[in-house]
């Protein structure tokens, strides 16, 4: 290993520790979703996404699967060349049936996946190369605005950027509306952006997503644990942790938690931190969202809505925004 790149894995090292000991030594317990994401848990979610009561993708399946005329021209009907990009690719699973359906319709674009996670964007790799050997396509690694600030310089060819699997209910309100005003900055008048939102449906269909029955949403989230223990030298005892999870109708905020069974005493390096039993960890949100709520957002951060795709059950929306 050279160098330079040992000096890189450290310091990503210490921001991971500085991050978690920050985290646990506040009043409120947290820690930070941008570190979910290894091997293990890229597994774990693909496993997610799969189960029976974790209803979001295959209603975005269903979109994308159903109405991929709609988006291709949606996409297209501007007659300019595009550069496609998808923020938080993943392992592409749904983002194939429009690249296959802009294939068939001769269009020349490249394809730019964006990923923090290393592991995700090799599989997806692979899976490009076997079902559409012709594609041209680019896998990044990194900081979704980092790496979009790259290609809107590199290249001055339109851009249509996706933003899928309701990532963006993994923000606050907040942050949800300043994510969406730093991207409409980075992009030009005319750029498209295509977004998944989670919609508020009943209660029950919506915790279920996150607390299912088969223990794999627990498994997902201990694994943060498992992977402190690992990577910083960390002795969490996973069987003293219980994954809870909560849902209000009203602010549409699902919000994940490790709750200690006891009081405990965790190392993490030379670092001691104290839980008192039934203590919880603030882990993630899954905002949920109206369809007026979508819209404000989107023209609070200088979008106009072109249009919605809705799946068969009007459980989850497409919605396609231009930066004005």
């Amino acid at each position: 290993m050279s160098l330079l790149l040992e000096q890189l894995v450290l310091t990503q090292s210490q921001l991971f520790l500085k991050d978690v000991i920050e985290g646990l030594r506040l009043d409120q317990k947290e820690l930070s979703s941008k570190y979910f994401y290894d091997a293990e848990r890229d597994l774990l979610f693909q496993q997610i996404m799969a189960s029976e009561d974790y209803y979001l993708t295959r209603c975005e399946e269903d979109i994308f699967r159903n109405k991929t005329s709609e988006l291709t021209l949606a996409i297209t009907n501007r007659g300019t060349l595009f550069d496609l990009i998808e923020l938080g690719a993943g392992d592409g699973s749904k983002t194939l049936f429009l690249l296959k359906e802009l294939i068939d319709q001769g269009e020349d674009f490249d394809f730019f996946p964006i990923d923090i996670s290393k592991n995700i964007l090799e599989i997806l790799g692979q899976n490009l190369q076997e079902s559409l050997p012709e594609l041209s396509f680019h896998l990044t690694e990194g900081d979704y605005f980092e790496a979009l600030r790259e290609i809107v310089t590199a290249s001055h060819k339109r851009k249509v950027v996706l933003f899928l699997g309701s990532n963006i209910g993994n923000m606050s309100p907040g942050e949800s509306l300043e994510f969406c005003r730093h991207l409409s900055d980075l992009l030009s008048p005319g750029d498209l952006v295509i977004m998944g939102f989670d919609l508020r449906k009943n209660p029950a269909t919506i915790l279920r997503a996150y607390s299912d029955r088969e223990g794999i949403t627990s498994k997902f989230n201990l694994n943060l644990l498992r992977r402190i223990n690992r990577e910083l030298g960390g002795d969490f005892n996973l069987s003293q942790f219980e994954h809870y999870q909560s849902y209000d109708p009203i602010s549409g905020a699902c919000k994940s938690y490790l709750v200690s069974l006891s009081d405990q005493k965790v190392t993490i390096g030379d670092q001691i931190i104290l839980f008192k039993e039934n203590e919880p960890i603030y882990m993630e949100v899954s905002q949920k969202f109206s369809p007026e709520e979508i819209d404000a957002l989107a023209v609070n951060s200088s979008f106009s809505v072109i249009a919605n795709w809705y799946d068969s059950k009007k459980w989850f929306v497409d919605a396609i925004w231009e930066v004005q």
